[in-house]
């Protein structure tokens, strides 16, 4: 009896010291760099099937490598470039290899334009003669070598360029660019953004022709943004921004012959062919792919055209009543039959079609998304990809026969997996990580999955956090306006079920997103596992709208952006309130761009259920955002008026009761600070006091030096003042 009261004795005090041990985590841990992750940096899958490349850094030094490693092993076979021994190149930050993996092109001095563009100083390095060669002595996008890596296409000042690498010769295959008028070979501001590209020129299958669509923005009317900088007197920053309702660029295909220096237009006037959101080649050299969309964007057309006629002619469409999705998914199998996703059946899955554009067969089935596509392995005949089958807040990685049977499931551990593929499909590099666990990476066997080896599992990052007071992120369905939403809740460590706690909602709610999910979350995680040390429960439920549960529930949100979303936040914190544990009069939400449009509109239309919010970069006005996003899902301000302002924060203002933070960044080129004044100007003519701030010269990002540790070591302290 008297040990067992001592071994209890023991315990209690091993387990009071243990918790004296563990710490908070600050803001300053979170953006100083003190919970680094792991990655393999640009890994890059060599020809051999056997081997992959990746980019590795000396922090100290600062010196780059590009080393080449055995899947099997592990070990490093080669070093293909180390910076310090080029001569003339004292660093780079990327790199491309050519198809025949000889040369290499290297960035340096990269500027970024916007989300994805950049401008840069690029650099050709050949492998075997260890010459080095400038592609331009001016900055340029995009370049892009010929399939023979001959030559180097890129674009510069909206024109479109090719560099002959071995006589050093460069010809301008464009002449009209100009800059807020003519782009040729690059994409706008817009289509950018929208639909996830740069590069709007490619080249053929034997590098004797490079398509490309020409922009026109003439008549895209400008937005000016004022440029603070340290100067007396500010600059502006103007480009083509089409809103809602407004002119967007008129786009032409133009195919370039190398042989005879000409250019010809290809005609796709008979298609529905407002947007040209995809272009590539296909195995057929003589063979352009292009997808085609109208201003709805409620059907994709595949077309192909002939490359010596300019003839098109219509392969595929795809229709939707709402809209229809662009993807990357294409692939094109060595006959030119090809590979396709579509949600036609209702959830998104994989599709087999002949040259003619004729369905052979459905690849994959169920009630469940195909998440990402991986690729086609002509040898065995598989399909590989990534799907919510094993839950829609998981996913697993599988492999199908192109025919839809023997179907593998490869990586399916409860959580996230993602898989890198070796070029033959004989190995995969698995990414796994779940609420609590960093990212691991592994090496499988495509053929099975079977584990060959471990590769890095940032177990360092995971012991870490032992010595932090850490809370599990607890995972759960709420049955809101007929539905089971997916939900998750963060307590405080010490969480006693007899107590009341404030409740501290974050959502970003956006059409087709997903924030509730079984990975690891950094940055703001590690934000909200601070809050929670702090005693505020985190609860994040992703309403109607959001994406992996099926077309409908996706897209029943159309016409009505912000009606059903808000809906459902309100409704679920009314739920949540009605439990034991939560004091129903202390309830806040964020968010950040659509989910600072939500939280704006949640204090708002919800102010008797929420207390507090806080909107970063919000939209306030879908009528302000721009034309793609918007009218995918909310067709033109013209046709739909209701739509735009009834579900828009500034028709609201004059029900706000609790208290508000409103945060934007001047130069945000995305979500345009315009958004803020003109919700500013709304609250303050309602006579509603808030509290703002704005960010000068930031991005919709805002980041930059000591910016985010500000802005979250603001808004940390305005939830504790005011929740």
């Amino acid at each position: 009896m008297i040990i067992k009261k001592v071994l209890v004795l023991f315990l209690l005090i091993a387990t009071a010291v243990t918790n004296a041990q563990q710490k908070n985590i600050s803001v300053e841990e979170i953006y100083n760099g003190t919970f680094r992750m792991q990655y393999l940096d640009r890994l890059h899958p060599m020809q051999n099937g056997k081997e992959y490349a990746v980019l590795n850094t000396n922090r100290e030094s600062g010196v780059k490598t590009l080393d080449v490693y055995s899947y099997e092993t592990g070990e490093k076979v080669s070093t293909l470039i180390n910076s310090s021994e080029i001569e003339g190149l004292d660093y780079f930050i990327g790199y491309t290899l050519s198809k025949d993996e000889r040369k290499v092109l290297l960035s340096t001095n990269l500027r970024s334009i916007y989300r994805r563009s950049s401008l840069g100083v690029y650099y050709v390095y050949d492998l075997d003669t260890k010459k080095l060669i400038q592609v331009s002595e001016k900055s340029i996008q995009e370049p892009t070598f010929s399939p023979d890596a001959s030559k180097v296409a890129y674009g510069l000042n909206n024109n479109l360029y090719i560099k002959d690498l071995a006589s050093g010769a460069t010809t301008q295959l464009t002449n009209d660019g100009e800059t807020n008028k003519i782009i040729n070979g690059i994409t706008d501001w817009v289509y950018e953004e929208e639909f996830s590209f740069v590069r709007a020129f490619d080249w053929n299958a034997d590098g004797t022709k490079i398509a490309f669509i020409r922009f026109d923005e003439t008549n895209v009317p400008e937005f000016s943004m004022d440029v603070f900088g340290s100067e007396l007197y500010p600059s502006k920053d103007t480009f083509k921004y089409p809103k809602a309702g407004e002119n967007n660029a008129s786009v032409g295909l133009h195919i370039y012959d190398l042989a005879t220096a000409e250019t010809k237009a290809v005609d796709l006037s008979g298609f529905q062919n407002y947007y040209i959101p995809r272009l590539e080649w296909t195995p057929d050299a003589n063979v352009l792919a292009v997808q085609t969309t109208s201003r709805k964007q409620n059907d994709i057309n595949l077309i192909f055209v002939d490359g010596a006629s300019g003839k098109a002619k219509l392969i595929l469409s795809d229709k939707d009543d709402a809209y229809v999705d662009v993807t990357d998914n294409l692939t094109f199998l060595d006959n030119n039959e090809f590979l396709w996703t579509s949600e036609k059946d209702g959830w998104n899955h994989i599709y087999h079609y002949d040259k003619t554009g004729k369905l052979k067969n459905q690849v994959t089935k169920g009630d469940w998304e195909v998440t990402s596509y991986y690729g086609y392995d002509a040898k065995n005949k598989r399909v590989f990809y990534q799907s919510t089958e094993n839950g829609s807040i998981n996913r697993g990685v599988y492999s199908v026969k192109i025919d839809g049977k023997s179907k593998k499931e490869l990586s399916v551990k409860e959580g996230t997996n993602s898989a890198d593929f070796s070029t033959d499909f004989t190995y995969y590099i698995n990414s796994f990580s779940d609420a609590s666990t960093p990212y691991v990476f592994t090496l499988h066997s495509a053929k099975d999955g079977k584990l060959i080896r471990k590769i890095k599992d940032n177990q360092e990052l995971k012991d870490q956090f032992s010595n932090y007071v850490i809370s599990e992120k607890e995972f759960f369905t709420l049955p809101v306006n007929g539905e089971e939403l997916n939900a998750y809740m963060i307590k405080p460590k010490n969480f006693d079920a007899s107590k009341k706690y404030p409740v501290f909602m974050t959502q970003y709610s956006g059409p087709g997103s997903q924030s509730v999910a079984n990975s690891w979350d950094g940055g703001n995680g590690y934000w909200f596992q601070m809050l929670a040390q702090e005693g505020y429960i985190i609860v994040c439920v992703d309403p109607r709208g959001t994406g992996l549960k099926g077309r409908d529930f996706k897209k029943m949100t159309q016409k009505e952006l912000g009606k059903y979303e808000v809906e459902d936040q309100i409704a679920a914190a009314q739920a949540l309130g009605a439990r034991d544990y939560v004091d129903a009069d202390r309830i806040g939400i964020w968010g950040w761009s659509y989910g600072g449009f939500m939280a704006s509109n949640c204090i708002f239309q919800g102010a008797d259920t929420f207390k507090m919010a806080i909107a970063v970069a919000p939209v306030t006005s879908w009528r302000f955002y721009d034309s793609i996003y918007t009218e995918r899902y909310m067709t033109t301000p013209q046709e739909n008026a209701s739509g735009y302002d009834m579900n828009s924060p500034l028709s609201h203002v004059d029900k706000l009761k609790g208290k508000f933070l409103l945060v934007h960044g001047s130069a945000d080129d995305n979500v345009h600070v315009q958004n803020t004044m003109r919700l500013i100007e709304a609250l303050v003519q309602a006579n509603k006091q808030f509290d703002w701030a704005i960010y000068p010269d930031k991005n919709h990002g805002i980041y930059g030096g000591n910016t985010r540790l500000h802005l979250y070591t603001k808004m940390t302290n305005f939830i504790k003042e005011n929740l």
